[in-house]
């Protein structure tokens, strides 16, 4: 696949909407100073009291700070060794996701076992799941992209029917919502990235929640190479402790959580408004009866049959100054490392599309309306000179 403009990162751009930003408050740099004077820096009372204010955040009793988002899902995956699943067991994952939700099956030791998605949503097909089940699924990942909510009450549903686990990857939906109850709290467990350019930051870092004890204590323990008490390793596990200093961080942004997250839902809910006049060119997320996105970035995907490919608008707002990404692959069939499973192109057809002809741009707390208006601009102006 050709690079991307927005790839190329031997080049120097000062955007003037750059597609993500990093919060850190004046109580975090006062944290960071004392756990630096005290020389804690290692799994402390700060990392504690982060998981303790995440946890009250969701509305939760326990919460599980951990090293990334990928080790967030992994070490979630791997709580079911706990409960009777065997190596080479099966995971039901979409197939369009940032390629972390895939490779965080393979670390559990599972395989995962890829489900088209809906081109509108950019989440998993309901309709599809069951047929992907076999007698070696364990658990269903759903992944809640860009903060849009993933069809709940139906997998749960169909969870309950084959008896099976759900595990929310909810990477990018921190604050959203589904009929009034927050994502991340419907399945058994839930994994957060806490990467720099989520609602909720680390700078680096991750976090599973949960309502279930003994869950949270086998987290714990995975966390640290599977050990309990001093030195007891009763488990395979992981070394995946978040540090003082990142919990400082994340202490900071709960503190501006609810402002954080209404900012980027006004950013949100602008462009959606304003895109309206360009339906005829793009499909963009939406947020539906009952949703409320937790806004991660804006999602925009080329219709067929345009005089026009997703390269050349990329590369008109990247020359405006405007940011971009693209809308993740297909993990199964457009990422190479994946070559192996034996899938090929237009098994995914849906996941496909969204990677081929799909891209998404900021929307974070540090934009103001203003920037939106000149995204609007930018694009219309294109839209113009390609008619």
């Amino acid at each position: 696949m050709k690079p991307q403009p927005h790839e190329n990162l031997e080049k120097k751009v000062k955007y003037k909407n750059p597609f993500g930003t990093v919060s850190i408050t004046a109580e975090s740099r006062r944290l960071i100073d004392e756990a630096l004077d005290i020389k804690m820096v290692t799994r402390g009372k700060y990392v504690r009291e982060f998981e303790e204010r995440f946890a009250q955040l969701f509305g939760v009793k326990d919460a599980v700070a951990v090293s990334s988002g990928t080790d967030a899902d992994a070490l979630s995956l791997a709580v079911l060794y706990d409960y009777g699943a065997k190596r080479e067991d099966e995971v039901i994952v979409p197939a369009l996701s940032f390629v972390a939700t895939g490779n965080a099956v393979f670390q559990a030791g599972f395989q995962p076992v890829f489900v088209d998605v809906k081109r509108e949503t950019l989440n998993i097909d309901v309709d599809k799941i069951e047929a992907a089940i076999t007698k070696k699924t364990r658990a269903i990942m759903p992944v809640h992209l860009m903060g849009k909510p993933a069809a709940m009450k139906e997998i749960m549903a169909i969870a309950k029917r084959h008896k099976l686990f759900v595990i929310e990857d909810t990477a990018e939906a921190h604050g959203a919502e589904l009929n009034g109850q927050l994502l991340g709290t419907f399945g058994q467990m839930a994994a957060f990235s806490l990467y720099a350019a989520h609602i909720v930051t680390t700078i680096e870092g991750g976090i599973v929640i949960t309502n279930d004890e003994k869950m949270a204590g086998i987290l714990r323990s995975l966390r640290n190479h599977g050990i309990v008490g001093k030195f007891d390793f009763q488990r395979i596990g992981f070394s995946a402790k978040m540090n003082e200093l990142e919990a400082a961080v994340g202490i900071g942004n709960i503190r501006i959580f609810k402002e954080t997250l209404k900012k980027r839902r006004r950013n949100l809910l602008y462009l959606i408004e304003k895109f309206a006049r360009f339906e005829e060119q793009f499909i963009f997320i939406k947020e539906e009866k009952g949703e409320k996105i937790g806004p991660h970035a804006f999602s925009i995907i080329l219709r067929e049959g345009l005089p026009f490919t997703k390269d050349d608008l990329v590369a008109d707002l990247d020359g405006a100054g405007i940011d971009s990404r693209n809308l993740f692959y297909s993990m199964p069939t457009q990422c190479p490392g994946y070559r192996f499973l034996g899938h090929k192109i237009g098994d995914f057809p849906e996941a496909e599309y969204c990677g081929d002809h799909g891209f998404h741009i900021g929307i974070h707390q540090d934009l103001e309306l203003d920037q939106m208006d000149y995204v609007v601009e930018t694009v219309r102006k294109f839209l113009k000179k390609r008619k």
